[in-house]
């Protein structure tokens, strides 16, 4: 079996006072992906920066206190990489990724874009090179015998049934007409699979972030933002996908909840 946990910390350090750090002792994941890590390896505690009996990747951004992504594995990788070769990105501190045996797992923060502002711009610009980049990352990957998962926060809201209040949400990022129609086109044109929609096709939901404002969390007004994609091969043995939710709002360690799926070796 491989068991992948991804999540967004919303500051690794803060994360870990409240808890993140006790989850990640108890956790029975053989891939953990964190993004919006905030901090640079150097500037994390060794229990984060390199954990006994697991293997860690850090992509940090070169604006320091911004984004950032994680990756640990207790199989040692056979390669790693970070950034996926568009310029603009390299050192934004949104994907890093691991060659682990017979799979590619890739922990992803996309932009969260603000709908009139460059922040959108940006987004735009994000996902117009890697949508390329997980084309030809497929490729590469069936060419060596592995499938490939990418796993993280999306920032984009796929269809209705992914958020709470989706009719005020037509004209926010995240839920935007063309973001949208993006990611069906990582499903359909590059070939990937939503893991946990192709296992729960109803939703609504589960949702994996809430807003701090307001009671969102304690309404589930939420929203299913955070993603694990893979090939058809791998997503076809997904067996389990759990957001684990904090039981309380007093509980949480993170505004987003970590998504958790189990795939049949």
């Amino acid at each position: 079996m491989l068991t992948v946990s991804t999540v967004n910390v919303n500051g690794l350090r803060a994360a870990a006072k409240k808890g993140f750090t006790e989850w990640f002792g108890a956790t029975g994941a053989d891939v953990v992906a964190c993004q919006e890590v905030r901090a640079a390896p150097d500037d994390l505690p060794a229990a984060l920066r390199e954990p006994d009996g697991w293997h860690a990747v850090h992509a940090d951004c070169s604006v320091k206190g911004r984004n950032g992504v994680s990756l640990y594995s207790r199989a040692e990788p056979e390669a790693t990489r970070l950034g996926f070769g568009a310029a603009e990105f390299e050192d934004s501190g949104r994907y890093a990724e691991m060659w682990l045996p017979g799979v590619v797992v890739a922990s992803l923060y996309l932009p969260s874009g603000d709908v009139g502002t460059p922040r959108q711009d940006e987004k735009e610009r994000f996902m117009a090179a890697f949508l390329p980049y997980l084309s030809e990352l497929r490729g590469k990957a069936a060419a060596d015998g592995r499938e490939v998962l990418v796993v993280g926060d999306w920032n984009i809201a796929h269809a209705e049934i992914d958020l709470k209040n989706w009719k005020a949400n037509r004209k926010n990022s995240g839920f935007l007409p063309e973001e949208r129609e993006w990611l069906g086109r990582v499903f359909d044109e590059a070939g990937y699979v939503d893991v946990q929609r192709r296992l729960d096709p109803d939703g609504p939901g589960p949702y994996t972030w809430w807003s701090y404002r307001g009671r969102a969390f304690d309404n589930d007004s939420g929203w299913r933002i955070d993603y694990q994609v893979a090939t058809p091969g791998l997503a076809g043995r997904a067996e389990t996908a759990t957001v684990e939710r904090a039981p309380s709002y007093d509980l949480r360690w993170s505004d987003h909840a970590p998504l958790t799926v189990t795939y049949r070796s």
